[in-house]
């Protein structure tokens, strides 16, 4: 049966990232453009989310992609990988991020003229941050292709061969749930030996700790869906004992990190906190969303297809608006309303008039040809999860 709990997962995963983006505008962390005032206590609830929300975002694309090998050969995944990821990308680079650096530019007032004086002579010039070509929040669409590229043949292995010892020792020692902290072995050593060296740049290009991390990630995903009968049954029925993990594992987190200077017994102390922390919500979230969340409806149907295009499209508008809230001079309660509730409804207003009826449209931001309600009626049906 169609797994919703994960399409729910994704769907709200998806949303965060929009309260997310919002909220980089306000916290005193280096962004594109920045809120003249900072609220420093917005950092907390941020650091919080930011433990574990794109981590389970790969986790579940490892999902999916245990369901395309369903119904795909290796070539017709990689075919079905390349338009769903690489043709969104291209769109997003050449249309929707140039007006993000522009405006940016323009803050900075390293750019004088209108958008069309920047667009498209100035917009690909130089790799940004020095010049202004750049895929900017889109990067998780070519690490995506690129985990899936790399893997594909030990998914093909796996799958043509269902009795692997991996698969085998996976199935036996998750039945307990102190089980998963061998899975969190090779995220501490990414975390705790590649973090220091090779910190977060997005660049793909020699980003080995963001490479190395979310990879084991992505294929945790394919693995655990491959012993859905052990995993599932596990992460319900030890849901709460996972989401007082979390609980502990951040508090005593925070703690650390502003009581105690970063020393080298520090750094490896935090990389397992970090890591603990993030697998036992990532844990909780699948355990609460399997008890509560696995039942379709219509506002999934809709909100599953759309979430793709708004994934594309939110942050350009959301720096739109913050460039107005700078010139407003607004204050932060107003400013963040604004700027969270204009967010969501712009990008819902692009997506429901310009991308979602029109089936030459669609593709070009990952959605397939034909949608409206027949396709829904079928979401809603289907006996095979989300691909």
């Amino acid at each position: 049966m169609r797994r919703y709990d994960l399409d729910w997962i994704r769907v709200l995963v998806f949303a965060l990232l929009i309260l997310y983006h919002v909220g980089m505008f306000f916290v005193p962390w280096d962004w594109h453009i920045k809120y003249e005032t900072s609220a420093g206590w917005l950092r907390y609830p941020m650091l919080f989310i930011n433990q574990w929300r794109l981590p389970i975002l790969f986790v579940v694309s490892g999902m999916g992609t245990y369901y395309a090998f369903n119904k795909r050969d290796g070539k017709q995944f990689i075919l079905e990988r390349s338009k769903r990821l690489l043709v969104p990308l291209f769109v997003g680079i050449l249309l929707v991020v140039p007006p993000q650096v522009y405006v940016e530019r323009i803050v900075e007032q390293h750019f004088h003229g209108s958008y069309f004086d920047f667009w498209p002579v100035h917009a690909f010039t130089g790799i940004y941050p020095s010049g202004n070509f750049s895929w900017h929040h889109l990067w998780f669409l070519p690490y995506l292709f690129t985990f899936s590229l790399l893997l594909c043949p030990l998914f093909i292995y796996l799958r043509n061969n269902p009795g692997n010892k991996l698969r085998t020792w996976l199935g036996k020692t998750l039945r307990s749930p102190a089980g998963f902290l061998w899975l969190l072995l090779p995220l501490y050593l990414a975390e705790a030996l590649l973090e220091p060296f090779f910190p977060v740049t997005h660049a793909l290009v020699g980003d080995w700790f963001t490479l190395t991390s979310n990879g084991f990630l992505f294929l945790y995903g394919f693995l655990l869906i491959s012993v859905k009968d052990v995993f599932w049954p596990i992460a319900q029925k030890y849901r709460r004992r996972f989401l007082y993990c979390g609980i502990l594992g951040f508090t005593i987190w925070i703690i650390t990190i502003l009581s105690f200077e970063d020393t080298i017994y520090l750094h490896f102390s935090e990389a397992f906190l970090k890591v603990f922390n993030l697998g036992a919500w990532i844990l909780a979230i699948f355990g609460y969303s399997s008890r509560y969340l696995n039942k379709p409806s219509i506002s999934l149907a809709y909100a599953n297809e759309a979430v793709y295009p708004f994934y594309i499209l939110h942050q350009t508008i959301t720096i739109f608006l913050g460039y107005l809230v700078l010139q407003w001079e607004w204050t932060f309660t107003p400013a963040f309303l604004f700027m969270i509730l204009g967010t969501f409804g712009l990008t819902w207003l692009i997506y429901a008039t310009l991308i979602r009826p029109w089936k030459w449209i669609r593709p070009l931001f990952g959605l397939k040809g034909r949608g409206g309600k027949k396709a829904r009626a079928n979401y809603l049906q289907q006996a095979a999860p989300i691909k």
